[in-house]
């Protein structure tokens, strides 16, 4: 049988290509603008990667899928949900790259409300002019076998019959099982900042489980007025991880304890980078290129592995059991 090949735009790091690889494919070309993150994907990917934009770049081979995750930060709660953002209308740039390379099927991922805006609107209706069947899904990373809570929603372009939307696995994983695996001492992942001053004075009042709302209890003098101000809001800030449950969302600031529920689970710390990785299914024998925080980028702007892989195990036996090939479709 031949095998299934891909090609990723806005790659970042590799990890929805690599949940494609553990599905099987073969990657042909990623292509991301940020060079720290093609250095990443070609180091544990493949080398297939290079840095460019989606919107002027034209040596892109034919491949059986198009894997695509146009930057979010317009269509995102977390952010503005600012329709007229630039960066929106680089979704509209997927369907062009599908009738170049030929796609069976292309999986578009992004947040939630993608599939609810105009930009989607006009991406569907280009898909169906070439004639793909378009279906969309909203999947919760952790009931895919990833440790922690993060809604994605990905939409399935296709033109080989339907792609069936995977199955959720029977138990969730925990943070804790994600984080108390050793960690080679040598692993140059494993860092953090060290806190110091009125952080570590905070991060050390912070019980298990705990969050701001201890540390207003114990010493008001630490906390800023702001704090009582936004009340019951923002109570994850300065929290620490659950190890009974999967971690809250993973966002690129994860190595700031005020931008979220990151602290570990029993240390005066935030997550590493290695254990942040690991939240997002990274195997340990990943490593990232580039400083700390463009590291913390990489790893907080991907898709799960484990959520990215069941999507494409999906796709991979539509593929299959259509027994099509992007040559024979083109012909």
């Amino acid at each position: 049988m031949q095998e299934t090949t891909f090609v990723d735009m806005f790659s970042g790091a590799g990890l929805f290509s690599a949940g494609a690889v553990q599905a099987g494919m073969r990657p042909l070309l990623a292509v991301d603008v940020s060079k720290e993150a093609i250095a990443t994907y070609n180091r544990n990917v493949g080398p297939v990667a290079v840095v460019g934009s989606v919107t002027d770049f034209h040596d892109v081979p034919r491949a059986d899928v198009l894997l695509a995750g146009p930057p979010c930060q317009g269509f995102s709660t977390l952010g503005r949900q600012d329709p007229l953002d630039a960066r929106n209308a680089l979704a509209l740039t997927v369907p062009r790259w599908a009738e170049v390379c030929a796609a069976l099927v292309v999986v578009v991922e992004n947040v939630p409300p993608f599939p609810r805006s105009a930009h989607w609107r006009e991406m569907a209706v280009e898909f169906q002019r070439l004639g793909y069947n378009v279906d969309t899904w909203e999947l919760e990373a952790a009931d895919y076998g990833t440790p922690q809570l993060r809604r994605r929603s990905f939409t399935v372009a296709s033109r080989v019959g339907r792609v069936e939307r995977p199955e959720p696995g029977l138990a969730r994983i925990s943070a804790g099982d994600a984080l108390n695996r050793k960690v080679l001492p040598d692993d140059p992942m494993h860092r953090w900042p060290t806190p110091t001053g009125i952080a570590a004075d905070r991060i050390a009042l912070v019980p298990p489980c705990g969050d701001k709302r201890d540390i207003m209890k114990a010493a008001p003098h630490l906390c800023p007025p702001s704090w009582a101000k936004v009340g019951c809001q923002a109570t994850d800030v300065w929290g620490r991880i659950d190890p009974a449950r999967p971690a809250n969302t993973l966002r690129c600031t994860f190595q700031n304890p005020s931008k979220g529920r990151y602290l570990h689970p029993t240390e005066n710390r935030t997550l590493s980078l290695r254990e942040g990785a690991r939240l997002q299914g990274v195997p340990d024998c990943w490593q990232f290129e580039g400083r700390p925080y463009p590291v913390a980028r990489q790893i907080g702007n991907g898709v799960p592995v484990p959520l990215a892989a069941a999507v494409l195990t999906a796709v991979q036996a539509a593929i299959t059991s259509a027994g099509a090939t992007s040559t024979k479709l083109a012909a």
